[in-house]
């Protein structure tokens, strides 16, 4: 499955079980690492723990084995890594506390509307 298509199931799955405030930062060419960054949050440690086990159940569906799942014991962040698309979902506060956005300020940056704000 390319990039592209996996970023897109990532969000899928995210807004399945409504992530808060999903942005995707693309850092090909910043990083040998992966092509994709998603970063959304969850209300609850339940929720983010809920959010990493979905991407994990729906990336696994689509017959991509996860590279790693990290965080869902606690739930403070989750990350779960599908190779050229890794995602950290987190509570506000972990989230307010790293900006990750924030350390790949080089990156453009792209908000996903959700269903519910439009």
């Amino acid at each position: 499955m390319k990039a592209e298509q996996l970023k897109l199931l990532v969000i899928d799955a995210l807004e399945d079980v409504k992530a808060e405030d999903i942005t995707v930062l693309d850092v090909t060419g910043m990083t040998d690492v992966t092509d994709v960054m998603i970063i959304a949050t969850g209300k609850s440690t339940r929720q983010v723990k809920a959010l990493a086990n979905e991407v994990t159940m729906q990336a696994k569906a689509a017959g991509i084995q996860p590279l790693g799942v990290e965080g869902e014991d606690v739930g403070e962040w989750a990350l779960v890594d599908l190779g050229d698309v890794i995602t950290h979902i987190m509570t506000p506060q972990t989230r307010a506390m790293y900006n990750l956005e924030k350390l790949w300020t080089v990156a453009e940056a792209t908000p996903i509307a959700s269903a519910d704000s439009e």
